[in-house]
């Protein structure tokens, strides 16, 4: 039997596989663990042509050994914001990743706020590309910088 601690941050401990029986029971597995254990916290600061901000107080779920936070989640903040941008870029769809760079200039903490800033670089007609920012929001500090591009075909069997 597998036990974790819950991940709203309590102490009690629960049975994973009966704690991913109940998700199930409830449809769409992915989304909903994804969204309780990687984004959960996240804030939406601003939306504007081509632009979104975002900001998210790093919970110590998603940090290494180190209490960095984990390279992975950083990622997948460069994906989300990413995929905001292109709708808040006027695309009618978030379409299909086709490559994410991210370069990894710092490390926010356990705890510690950042801010995550997508913006669209270009949307065509089957693709387009966003720039992601993640800073250190006391300082602006740069943490990391990423690249984003999509296939956003409406039409497509992709």
């Amino acid at each position: 039997m597998v036990m974790a601690k819950r991940l709203k941050g309590g102490s009690e401990e629960y049975n994973i596989d009966e704690a991913t029986k109940e998700w199930h029971g409830r449809g769409a597995v992915g989304t909903r663990l994804y969204n309780a254990f990687a984004v959960a916290g996240l804030r939406v600061d601003a939306i504007d042509p081509g632009r979104a901000r975002f900001s998210f107080t790093v919970p110590p779920r998603l940090t290494n050994g180190r209490k960095h936070m984990h390279g992975g989640a950083v990622a997948s903040l460069v994906d989300l914001a990413g995929s905001a941008a292109f709708f808040a870029g006027g695309s009618p769809a978030t379409g299909v990743s086709l490559d994410i760079t991210v370069s990894f200039l710092g490390a926010a903490r356990a705890n510690e706020e950042i801010e995550i800033e997508a913006k669209v670089l270009g949307i065509g007609e089957r693709t387009g590309c966003v720039t992601v920012e993640v800073r250190r929001k006391s300082t602006g500090e740069v943490l990391a910088h990423g690249r984003h591009t999509k296939y956003l075909a409406v039409s497509s069997k992709l």
